[in-house]
């Protein structure tokens, strides 16, 4: 029999909203989930949805509006500043783009050193040491020994790409926020760093929450999908059961933008007529309805709560809801 493995974070209720000066900006809105240790949670959705802001909102790079997350069972938000620098050692993020997040005036050994000694893991009179533990991240996430001073400038995106990895694994870290890692890189560079990450995954019993915009990345690579709309999840599963049987017609839709690698499939692509629900100041309800074929009045007079209409499958649609 299989041990269960261990819940390592816990989000609950959490919301982040901005002040504009036309309102108050949801970029966040009560969501709630859960990541067992050594699993993926694919965050999906369209860009703008807040997937990478409430990344940022769990890592408290974003000061959280409200809610609870909790880490290895402690509530991280009540943190000092002293036990979120320590905290960081645990949990780390993968950006975007590379070429913006590292330091152009670093070279790879510098980039790689900087979190070791901020950290204190290392003092810099530890040279040796320092040297040695720069060689094994370089070996770990694939940089040649040769490319130890050279400069971003000087690279290719998936090396660039490797440096920001090898960063945020330096710290020997347990949960990984990766924030659409590969959506600046080639499509062939793409497949090599994901097989990198799945690698790392099992080697290190690493923890990831992956967010992107594109279903077919997160396919083969997640445990349990989490699709975003506008702040709110829409629709949380797990990812063969997501891609099996998608409830929300939103996800359907998502779904079923995938190109198939097959000239004689015809595709079927549900379009999304209507337009978008600002998230300043939003009215209550399904803030889908607007561009959802399948909107009734009764869908924008109430909030939308998830609701599990099978087990581990949870889905926020009236219309879903009342057919169960």
């Amino acid at each position: 029999m299989l041990e269960e493995k261990k819940e390592l974070l816990r989000v609950e209720h959490l919301k982040k909203y901005f002040t504009t000066p036309k309102g108050t900006l949801h970029a966040v809105d009560d969501v709630n989930f859960s990541i067992r240790a050594g699993e993926t949670l694919g965050v999906v959705g369209e860009s703008g949805c807040g997937k990478s802001t409430m990344g940022r909102a769990i890592l408290r790079l974003h000061e959280p509006t409200a809610g609870k997350v909790y880490f290895e069972g402690n509530d991280i938000l009540s943190y000092n500043k002293k036990q979120l620098k320590e905290l960081r050692k645990d949990m780390q993020i993968i950006f975007q783009d590379p070429f913006a997040s590292l330091n152009p005036r670093m070279t790879v050994s510098e980039a790689i050193i900087e979190p070791l000694l901020v950290q204190g893991i290392y003092k810099s009179s530890e040279r040796a040491a320092i040297i040695s533990r720069v060689d094994e991240i370089m070996n770990l996430v694939g940089l040649a020994k040769r490319l130890v001073n050279t400069y971003p400038h000087e690279l290719d995106g998936g090396r660039r790409q490797r440096i920001g990895i090898a960063r945020a694994l330096a710290v020997n870290p347990k949960f990984i926020v990766c924030d659409e890692p590969v959506s600046a890189l080639d499509v062939s560079i793409q497949a090599q760093i994901l097989n990198l990450m799945q690698d790392l995954q099992e080697e290190l019993n690493l923890t990831y929450m992956f967010i992107t915009h594109d279903l077919s990345v997160v396919r083969h690579f997640s445990n349990n999908i989490v699709v975003m709309y506008l702040g709110q999840m829409v629709e949380c599963a797990p990812a063969k059961t997501l891609f099996k049987n998608p409830l929300h017609p939103y996800t359907k839709a998502l779904l079923s933008a995938i190109p198939v690698p097959d000239p004689d499939f015809k595709m079927e692509r549900i379009p999304l007529k209507g337009e978008l629900t600002s998230p300043i100041n939003p009215d209550p309800g399904c803030r889908f309805a607007k561009r959802c074929p399948y909107a009734t009045e009764a869908c924008t007079s109430r909030e939308m709560t998830l609701m599990e209409l099978e087990p581990e499958h949870f889905v926020s649609c009236r219309m879903i809801q009342e057919q169960r």
